[in-house]
């Protein structure tokens, strides 16, 4: 693997905010994540799982779609969920000991520098984690080393701005009340073009990419459940957004409301978000 350091891969400051981010949220992530449980199982349709495949999740968070992967691969198989944030691993840990099927291993990593041996992987997803890496072509070559010849890789992220209102009504909101921030993070939409998405993953040296898309029913009852469902899935912005004075937050709170007036449906909130889903292999040897 790459001789990289966590402050090759990021920003140090940077890296601290999202692991302290993700940490924070650990416990309500995975409660959070439930409502994207559909979108955890399309994304392990698409990598066409089975039993006894040995799976490495990147960015797993609190291990919801290491946990359906470990479901599908079974006693046979081994699943494994890697993340920098501590906490968010200890909660995959806890909810796989809870868990009917064969509970994953957990491993604190970045994905930047996998401590794995080549061809150590039948499969590796990446679930809304590959558009907050600022360096994904380097994140995407760890992924093809640790994949066996043939084996595959299966990511989602999330569309285009005008397309996600789940996440960009949050972040308006949040442009509108707050000044700009000090350190830059990527676009969580900067790979919503699919022909972007396809072109960055075949650049890292995999082959057949092929993009499609899901749509992600999200509803709320009220602004504030919208918005406290951001915050447990927000990761580096929760740990900022949780230092914020009480006027800043009630300043948020109004601007949620007005924002979310268009999704307004009968009694609560109906939005509907594109996900790309992108499937890719890792050459054979011919």
């Amino acid at each position: 693997m790459s001789p990289n350091t966590v402050s090759d891969e990021f920003p140090a400051r940077i890296a601290r905010i999202e692991r302290a981010g993700y940490n924070l949220i650990a416990a309500r992530y995975a409660e959070a994540a439930a409502a994207r449980a559909e979108l955890a199982s399309a994304l392990v349709g698409a990598a066409a799982l089975r039993a006894g495949q040995k799976v490495l999740d990147i960015a797993a968070g609190p291990g919801t779609l290491t946990l359906a992967a470990a479901a599908r691969v079974g006693s046979a198989g081994l699943a494994i969920a890697s993340d920098l944030a501590e906490a968010a691993l200890a909660e995959c840990a806890r909810l796989g000991a809870e868990a009917a099927a064969p509970a994953p291993a957990c491993v604190a990593a970045n994905a930047q520098r996998l401590p794995f041996r080549d061809g150590s992987f039948d499969r590796v997803l990446c679930g809304l984690g590959l558009m907050f890496f600022p360096r994904p072509e380097a994140a995407l070559g760890e992924v093809r080393a640790v994949l066996r010849p043939g084996g595959a890789l299966a990511v989602s992220v999330w569309g285009e701005a005008q397309e996600v209102p789940l996440v960009s009504c949050a972040l308006e909101c949040m442009r509108r009340v707050l000044p700009p921030p000090k350190l830059a993070r990527p676009s969580v939409f900067r790979f919503g073009d699919p022909a972007r998405l396809a072109a960055l993953i075949e650049g890292a040296g995999f082959v057949e990419a092929r993009v499609e898309h899901f749509a992600l029913e999200s509803t709320f009852p009220d602004p504030a459940a919208y918005w406290q469902s951001f915050l447990d899935l927000a990761g580096g912005a929760a740990w900022s957004l949780a230092r914020l004075p009480a006027d800043s937050r009630g300043r948020l709170a109004d601007e949620v409301r007005v924002e979310l007036s268009p999704w307004r449906q009968g009694s609560g909130y109906r939005m509907r978000s594109r996900v790309l889903i992108a499937c890719a292999r890792r050459p054979a040897p011919r």
